[in-house]
């Protein structure tokens, strides 16, 4: 037990030890000052710049950078699903596969598109090598690109900066952080026994019967994992995601993963503190999701150390919970990728989560109930700081004096905004679709599990889906059925409708709106005169604000979520616990 304890702690260890690093370079990297890259990157922007037509010192407002991004996405979102449509036309198709449902392929394009890769289906059955590469594999690069220009340009506004180009930041951020990285990883990857080919599966005979033989998917997948893990993609080219053995062979691969998932959102907080100029401030505020993370893998990992009492019972001894879960990885490793992938928003899955114990279920639904836990992949930067504003107003409040943050006052528009970002817009788009389907459970839901782990596999599904996360509790009736049972007409197709449907209510409106809130923001804080520090200036730099901004989160959180936790995992664990 002491040395999987070790290894969950020596893998956060070097995420906080890359930070100053990584937050650094991504400084350099936006405020545009040189970096070893240059030499090699420069041409290529300044090709790429010309291409599209923009200048790199051209400026936006926080409208134009919310245009900019929904106008490029629309654009990206028809390429991937005319890709997908015709994959069956399409090259690098070896096992013919043919085209989805017309409202599979429009989940999958809004869920790629908004960095969410939630997946109705299985990777190697309905998508082609084209679809994966051509059509997922790239927006896997432009939506992680998309939120860290979000971030970076939150963090301009904060600090009283212009808000920057959108284009030029989502350029620099694929050449100079996403793809370096993407091509070090892949090598490393395809050194630790991950594929990467082209060629078709490969035709082996079983071991229980050589003269049966069985098809073994493979395809061009390290390039595709590296992406995946470090963008928060999630999206897995096999169904089983990390848990298969051609994603995550072994403890190497499984380490790369963790540490490539947390890098960006760790390191963006650092980078915040440099753009402001004020390390201590970005190290205090960077306690308050790590603290909160390591206090939810302690309980996921303690749930599943202990195991199933009733499964204990049955073998007269305690043992771990090992159901749904892959023996090279384990309880520890398992645990610390639950609460990771689901804290970052990133949705990749070496176990199965709808098989943790009540506390793993708990934590994984917090995470995306938060989302600042590192939160999405540049976003949950920006809601940290959210966080952070409507903690300096509700302390403004206490002490009589109008609130300031980094010197700028934070006045009614502000808090709107904070206010509808985090108390509206989430729970909406987790809570009225979910209450629609937990109404028609036969017709709509489509769940496998009755009572309280029921009712948590719907709501994981659209708290997945709003958070931009993609991981599911699985057990619900959402995936394409097969060609055979939709000629025969054995296949119930209303369920998959259903959510395919639903779920990209809730993905666009978990993507789309709050990015636009974040930028308007920003924009309105950038355009605020600095007012001069005073002694009765509330300083934000101090472990007193940081344990109240953590506080504020965690009592909004609770006030918001806490009676669906409560119906959920919680009652789930009361019910276990009492047999």
């Amino acid at each position: 037990m002491l040395q999987e304890w070790i290894q969950i702690a020596l893998t956060l260890l070097i995420v906080v030890v890359i930070t100053p690093f990584f937050g650094r370079y991504m400084a350099l990297v936006f405020q545009e000052q040189r970096t070893f890259l240059d030499p090699i990157v420069n041409p290529i922007e300044q090709v790429l710049y010309s291409l599209i037509g923009v200048k790199a010192k051209d400026n936006m407002t926080g409208w134009q950078y919310a245009r900019a991004i929904i106008y490029s996405n629309i654009v990206m979102g028809l390429l991937i699903f005319f890709i997908i449509m015709n994959q069956e036309w399409l090259p690098l198709n070896p096992t013919k596969i043919g085209a989805p449902t017309w409202d599979t392929a429009l989940h999958t394009t809004i869920s790629f598109i908004t960095n969410t890769n939630q997946q109705h289906y299985s990777g190697e059955t309905y998508m082609s090598y084209a679809s994966q590469m051509w059509g997922l594999g790239y927006h896997m690069f432009t939506s992680a690109a998309t939120g860290i220009a979000v971030a970076i340009a939150f963090i301009r506004g904060l600090t009283g900066r212009p808000l920057g180009n959108f284009y030029v930041d989502l350029i620099r951020s694929i050449t100079r952080v996403l793809l370096p990285i993407s091509i070090v990883g892949a090598i490393a990857f395809m050194a630790a026994g991950v594929p990467e080919t082209l060629a078709g599966p490969v035709i082996v005979p079983t071991l229980e019967d050589p003269n049966i033989s069985q098809a073994i998917a493979r395809g061009p997948v390290a390039h595709y994992e590296i992406i995946k893990e470090l963008g928060e993609n999630g999206g897995g080219f096999f169904a089983i995601n990390s848990a298969h053995p051609f994603e995550n062979p072994n403890g190497f691969t499984n380490l790369i993963q963790l540490v490539a998932i947390l890098s960006i959102p760790t390191s963006l907080i650092y980078t915040y503190g440099i753009f402001a100029n004020n390390i201590k401030q970005a190290w205090l505020v960077y306690c308050i999701p790590l603290a909160i993370l390591i206090g939810f893998i302690i309980i996921t990992a303690i749930g599943e150390y202990n195991g199933n009492p009733a499964v204990n019972t049955l073998l007269g001894s305690n043992q771990p919970n090992l159901e749904g879960k892959e023996v090279r990885f384990g309880w520890a490793q398992s645990a610390l990728y639950a609460a990771i992938t689901t804290a970052t928003m990133c949705g990749a899955v070496n176990s199965m989560h709808d098989s943790y114990m009540p506390s793993g279920g708990f934590v994984t639904l917090a995470n995306m109930f938060l989302q600042i836990v590192f939160g999405g992949q540049g976003t949950g930067t920006a809601y940290l700081f959210a966080y952070l504003i409507l903690a300096v107003f509700a302390t403004g409040l206490m002490v009589g004096r109008t609130p300031e943050f980094l010197g700028r006052k934070i006045e009614k528009r502000e808090v709107v905004l904070a206010s509808f970002l985090i108390l509206l817009v989430h729970p909406i788009a987790i809570m009225i679709p979910a209450a629609i389907a937990l109404a028609f459970p036969d017709q709509l839901a489509g769940t496998s599990n009755p009572g309280f782990h029921g009712f948590a596999q719907v709501v994981y599904e659209y708290a997945s889906a709003a958070a931009n996360n993609g991981s599911g509790f699985e057990g619900l009736a959402d995936s394409q059925p097969s060609p055979l049972a939709i000629a025969t007409g054995t296949a119930p197709t209303t369920t998959a409708l259903w959510w395919n449907l639903s779920t990209c209510f809730s993905l666009l409106a978990g993507r789309y709106i709050p990015i636009v809130g974040l930028l308007l923001l920003a924009d309105s804080i950038s355009r605020k005169q600095p007012v001069p520090l005073t002694t009765g200036t509330l300083r934000t730099d101090t472990r007193l604000f940081t344990g109240v901004t953590a506080g504020v989160i965690l009592i909004l959180g609770a006030l918001t979520f806490f009676p669906v936790l409560a119906f959920g995992p919680i009652g789930e664990f009361f019910q276990i616990r009492n047999g």
